[in-house]
């Protein structure tokens, strides 16, 4: 599926977008704050000793008779993480949320940044270790192909944790997941934030997850705890259900409003291609 040569053709197709709309990066702006001898003109400092002479400026010496060297910006390469939901209450969505991760890294790994893909649920579980280059796509999208579904629960909070005692490196950070998480987002993603990632959501639901279409007597299974309930389903019942799921969406909403989060939310009937087109016309994979 994700190596077949049409899907790779549309891939070739997104990465192509992605150069001209964005220039070189799925980041909107990935200048260090370390200075350096870069190319972009950033700050002067006083010469010492065993600084290199040539970044010397001349010119300000002969006015105020100082030394003073150039600094410059550094401009480095992005580091792309894709944090990717394998929980078994994905299933009926894996194939897009697949699709979704293979489109964001083959652009990552073309325009030479470096790539790391997780799957999380329970626990925090390695699909791709940091790897960079176009030599990287094949392997990527081969273990990204038989990545399977796995875990007893999805706690992702426990899973950004373990992510950032794994990953000191600050870069950006994609999240593919329908958001269900019985503990919540908020923490999650506020962890992130607050150890300088930048972070992007791309919440994949469909019908299973936002409509209520039982009516009676059910045995309901929990496909991720295996938890077993006996429930009669009024129509009153299903309203609220889908209310819930509604306002749980709305909330993720407001959350990565407030904390400057990008998002992006589609379901299994929107081809992968429109979604990616989309972030990358907003500009890339920014709020």
């Amino acid at each position: 599926m994700l190596t077949d040569p049409t899907f790779i053709r549309k891939l070739d197709g997104l990465y192509l977008l992605a150069r001209k709309v964005l220039g070189g990066s799925m980041q909107a702006d990935r200048k260090s704050s370390k200075k350096g001898s870069g190319i972009t003109f950033a700050d002067y400092a006083e010469y010492h000793p065993g600084d290199d002479f040539r970044s010397i400026d001349w010119r300000v010496y002969g006015r105020f008779e100082q030394l003073v060297v150039k600094l410059f910006e550094i401009d480095e390469d992005a580091t792309v993480y894709i944090l990717l939901d394998e929980s078994p209450s994905m299933q009926s969505k894996f194939t897009l949320a697949k699709q979704l991760a293979a489109g964001i890294g083959y652009i990552a790994l073309h325009m030479l940044d470096q790539l790391c893909v997780y799957g999380l649920a329970d626990k925090l579980q390695p699909v791709l270790e940091r790897t960079r280059g176009r030599g990287k796509v094949l392997p990527f999208l081969r273990g990204l192909e038989d990545a399977p579904t796995f875990g007893s629960d999805t706690n992702f909070t426990a899973c950004a944790r373990e992510f950032q005692a794994r990953h000191r490196r600050k870069g950006i950070i994609v999240v593919i997941s329908d958001f269900l998480f019985p503990s919540g987002f908020d923490d999650g993603l506020k962890f992130l934030q607050w150890n300088k990632h930048e972070v992007f959501c791309l919440q994949v639901q469909d019908d299973n997850d936002t409509k209520c279409d039982w009516k009676g007597d059910v045995d309901l299974t929990c496909v991720e705890t295996g938890q077993h309930q006996r429930l009669t389903i009024t129509p009153r019942e299903a309203r609220l259900y889908e209310q819930a799921v509604a306002d749980w969406n709305d909330s993720l909403r407001k959350c990565c409003a407030k904390r400057g989060i990008g998002l992006a939310s589609t379901t299994p009937a929107v081809p992968f291609e429109t979604v990616i087109t989309d972030i990358l016309r907003r500009g890339g994979l920014v709020a």
